[in-house]
């Protein structure tokens, strides 16, 4: 019995730990062509792809970065703005002053989380 109330407790632990290291913010989305980026120029990286925010792009050291995605809600009054599941996306450009978003989705990365309908919605995101 002591020790299934350990194993319960380094579970609550660890999932409390991954839980901390999620940051939040707002992703829009962008359509194709993905390229040229800011990243790789015209180099095709797929379509589960990110521009990220000055508050991100860190000099450009942000290229290349992973990030697992989720969408939390919607910024608006869209109806079922989010999806179950997330996303791995990789970080390829970045979302110069006045973008709208943390994370510039790709439109496909983006439905794969929301509906396009929504336009714009707040989500969780962790480097992976």
């Amino acid at each position: 019995m002591f020790d299934m109330r350990i194993f319960v407790l380094v579970g609550i632990v660890l999932c409390l730990a991954s839980a901390a290291q999620a940051a939040q913010g707002n992703a829009v989305f962008y359509k194709p062509p993905y390229t040229p980026s800011a990243c790789y120029g015209n180099r095709n990286d797929g379509t589960m792809v990110t521009g990220v925010s000055d508050a991100l792009w860190n000099n450009g050291r942000a290229c290349g970065r992973r990030y697992r995605v989720r969408c939390i809600r919607g910024t608006n009054e869209a109806p079922h703005p989010c999806r179950s599941g997330n996303v791995v996306v990789k970080v390829v450009d970045r979302c110069k002053t006045g973008c709208n978003g943390v994370l510039n989705l790709s439109q496909d990365a983006f439905a794969k989380i929301a509906n396009p309908d929504a336009g714009n919605v707040i989500v969780d995101y962790t480097p992976v």
